[in-house]
This record gives structure tokens, sequence and C-alpha cells, in this order.
């Protein structure tokens, strides 16, 4: 009697209905949209403060456009998690019977899903700190002050260390860049994440008639 009953053609609709194709490509286009939504987001945010910093010190340009690079990194994730859900999804046989099946297409909803938004949030965490530590690279490197009436000229003046050492400009350069740096790599590995389960997610299918 339950073979009966999952052999039915009843059974079958349920299982493979034929909205479940649109479930499906809601996930692809999760993952393309929300990734170039935080691509783009943390390009905007770096690049605006690129532009701001060169204007004052154009050698510094090419050191720091290493977060719009990372941010652009970010869009390739989705694009690839995209073409591989693409693919995954069947079309109807000949005799119209759906072989996409709902397990199939909740699998790639939510691995759209884990690809796309860790996307979004990894581009604007790179637009932030690509936007801050970028401008604070150009006042170093400018000696600009940011102690109004004080009786500090600039963060060169700062000691950095122990009291009463004086620390060069170039020197505090290197620091703020290698720290920004370091932010930026683990913040591009929360895109990282979700690439990887989204792959093992997507993997995940039942085609309908299957025993």
């Amino acid at each position: 009697m339950e073979r009966f009953l999952l052999d039915s053609p009843s059974m079958s609709m349920a299982q493979c209905p034929s909205w479940a194709v649109s479930i499906g490509y809601l996930g692809v286009s999760a993952a393309v949209v929300f990734s170039n939504w935080g691509s783009a987001w943390g390009t905007w945010k770096s690049g605006v403060s690129l532009c701001h910093t060169g204007i004052r010190h154009p050698g510094s340009i090419m050191k720091n456009v290493i977060p719009i690079v990372m941010a652009g990194v970010i869009g390739i994730y989705g694009l690839i998690v995209a073409v591989i859900l693409a693919q995954s999804i069947s079309k109807p046989s000949v005799d119209r019977e759906n072989q996409y099946s709902l397990y199939t297409a909740f699998a790639h909803l939510a691995a759209g899903l884990c690809c796309g938004i860790s996307g979004l949030a990894a581009g604007g965490c790179i637009g932030i700190v690509g936007d801050h530590g970028v401008r604070a690279i150009g006042y170093r490197t400018s000696n600009i002050t940011l102690f109004l009436g004080g009786n500090k000229d600039g963060y060169s003046s700062i000691p950095d260390g122990e009291e009463g050492e004086q620390v060069s400009g170039s020197d505090d350069q290197n620091k703020l860049f290698v720290g920004m740096l370091i932010i930026l790599i683990f913040s591009e590995a929360l895109a990282l994440y979700g690439l990887i389960v989204a792959l093992i997610v997507s993997q995940h299918t039942y085609v309908c008639g299957d025993q």
C-alpha cells in the first residue's frame, strides 16, 4: 500500500511540481544579485576614498587599490555558484514530466543565499575597512593634522612604542597598510566560506523517478 502511494501520480506531483523550477532559478538570481551587490558596495566605498587620497598622494594609488580588487573577486564567487546551479536545473521530459524536485530546488535556493548573502556581508566589510584604511594611510602620508587647536602637527609626532620614541611617517604607513590588509583578508574569507558551503549544498539533489 505504501509503495503504491509513493508511486502514485499525485505523490509525484507533490514532490516535483511545475513551480519547483522557479525556486531553483531564485537561488541562481540570489547568488548573482547579492554577490554583485556586495562587490559594488565594496568597490564604491573603497574607490571613493582612493580617489580622494590620490589627489594629495598619487604615489599610493597602486598600493591602495587592493580593497577594490578584493571587492571585485566577490562577484566572481556569485558567478561561479550561479553557473553551477543553472546547469543543475533540469528541463521537463518529452512527456511533460517534471524531474526537478522540491528537495533539489530548496537546496539550490539555500546554496544561492549562502553565497549571495555572505558576499554581500563581505563586500560591505571590505568597503568600510578599505574606505577608512585608505583615508588613514593618505592622512599619514600627507602629514595632515587631526588635532585642531592642539600641539600635534600630525600623526607623525605621536610616539608609537616606548615613551619618547619617535616613529617616521613611512613606518606608520607600513603598519597601517599591513593592518588594513589583514582585516581585508579575513573579510574576504567570509565570502569564501559562503562559496564553499554553497558548492556542498548544491550537490544535494533528488530526481523524480529515482527509487
